[in-house]
């Protein structure tokens, strides 16, 4: 690298009115040393090339000392050096430092390192929106449902927000506005389905308003890639996460309400719902699996378990033959069939405790029974078609069941059934309550359902001994759903 030379230079001009520059007379003394009181001190440091362009200079001065325009020079050349044996990098440096302005000072060493060493253009900022595609696409060893979650929201609402703002310039105030902006969506929607004019309703069907859940998830989202980007790969390209410093009104769960006569009676007035999480009564539940049994006989027996059970969805349709215990009453959940956008797939239970062991009351017993009996006979009709999936719920051809399938045909089966609505996974809600009004604690709901709780380090090492005591409380809690006939193993 050129060392680059330090001078002397001034404004004076010759009788034509040109600049002298460094052959004024009065820079230098008799002896040639630098006058000390005429000029401003400067200096030229020779830069690298793109490809087929000339040569060029850095040329800066207005120094005061020496020492300062010594100083500027070797900043320049520490910038130049951070490129190594990279022509290419050493040219976009140099781009750099011709675009700096007379008298502005140089970048600072530290931000430009972080860029090179992170393989991003040492001339251009990067914007966040640019950082949060390539942070995306970098993420390895996550499950696919979190990338799809992250792509959402970098899509649809941190990019159109966010996007343009360089990295290093994003503040608390940028993404509070973010929010403000999402938050007045939500009301103009609400607005809009509340109005009398159709065209004006007709504007936002299909729009969803962002609930507090998601404007929560959509800030941890950024605050994840922001921290990484504080300390990817130790190259530092943000000093200051300011996502971490962004507040969100409470994103407390809707309580679950349940479907009283009142409730029912303003549905069918106004389509209002009480709670995003609605139960039914145990009359109402009882209706609907009566419906079910008549209606949809391949599902009715999942039904029959998430119901008195409280399995989620995933868990119920993920039951392979060697999980269910028919001979002992017992249900093992280790896996759930869920989907990556809609293709299923197989994985393990969403934790450690959702790894349990489950009795199940003499009703549930007696339709998963009445399952087995009768895939059998679909098994026979198929003969060598039949698919060994190893799933205990398949449909009657054989395969197993898409989990959306199962959501469209439950709800069907509701709105068939005259009954006000619930969601699939609101059995568990159900089945929680039952239990509940039948005399369990909480720690038996919790293991029912399969949540963590730090109070327990091992929540299933005596399950096999307690297994009795619950078959007595599911028996308790499936007595409170009334059925025009009962059937028991």
């Amino acid at each position: 690298m050129a060392e680059g030379s330090v001078f002397k230079r001034c404004s004076c001009r010759d009788g034509n009115g040109r600049k002298l520059g460094n052959r004024c007379p009065q820079l230098r003394r008799a002896g040639g040393a630098w006058s000390p009181t005429h000029g401003r001190w400067a200096y030229q440091l020779e830069l690298p090339t793109h490809p087929g362009q000339p040569r060029r200079q850095l040329r800066r001065s207005t120094f005061g000392t020496r020492d300062a325009a010594t100083t500027d020079r070797d900043h320049a050349k520490t910038l130049l050096a951070l490129a190594g044996d990279d022509a290419a990098v050493a040219a976009e440096i140099a781009d750099l430092l011709l675009a700096v302005t007379s008298g502005a000072p140089l970048p600072d060493r530290d931000t430009i390192a972080r860029r090179v060493r992170a393989g991003l253009p040492a001339t251009a900022a990067t914007t966040v929106g640019e950082y949060l595609t390539s942070w995306l696409a970098s993420r390895r060893g996550i499950e696919p449902a979190t990338v799809l979650a992250y792509g959402s929201h970098i899509r649809t609402h941190l990019v159109p927000h966010l996007g343009d703002i360089p990295l290093v310039k994003l503040r608390v105030e940028h993404i509070e506005a973010m929010f403000t902006a999402i938050a007045d969506r939500n009301t103009a929607i609400e607005i809009a389905r509340q109005s009398d004019k159709p065209w004006i309703r007709a504007s936002v069907r299909g729009m969803r308003p962002t609930r507090p859940s998601t404007m929560h998830r959509i800030r941890a989202t950024l605050r994840k890639a922001l921290n990484d980007a504080i300390r990817r790969s130790n190259n530092r390209l943000i000093d200051f996460n300011p996502a971490a410093h962004v507040e969100l009104p409470s994103s407390a769960r809707p309580k679950a309400r349940v479907w009283t006569a009142k409730a029912v009676q303003k549905w069918h007035d106004t389509g209002e719902r009480p709670s995003a999480v609605m139960v039914w009564t145990p009359q109402q539940a009882g209706e609907f699996l009566d419906y079910a049994e008549d209606h949809d006989v391949a599902l009715y027996p999942l039904f029959v378990l998430i119901l008195h059970r409280g399995l989620r969805r995933g868990e119920a349709i993920g039951l392979t033959d060697t999980a269910v215990d028919l001979d002992n009453a017992l249900v093992s959940v280790t896996q759930q069939l869920t989907t990556h956008g809609y293709t299923p797939v197989v994985k393990k239970v969403k934790s450690e405790s959702g790894n349990r062991v489950l009795a199940i009351d003499s009703f549930t017993h007696a339709a998963l029974r009445a399952h087995h009996a009768r895939r059998a006979g679909w098994k026979l009709a198929c003969g060598t078609a039949w698919p060994d999936t190893g799933f205990f719920f398949v449909q009657p051809d054989g395969q197993p069941w898409h989990p959306q399938a199962v959501t469209d045909r439950f709800e069907a089966l509701v709105r068939d059934a005259g009954l006000p609505p619930i969601r699939l996974h609101d059995l568990r809600h159900c089945a929680a309550t039952y239990l509940k009004a039948a005399g369990a604690d909480l720690k038996d709901i919790q293991e029912l359902l399969g949540h963590s709780s730090l109070a327990m380090t091992d929540t299933y090492t005596s399950v096999i001994a307690e297994l009795d005591v619950e078959r007595a409380k599911a028996e308790a809690a499936a007595k409170l759903v009334p059925r025009r006939r009962r059937r028991a193993a």
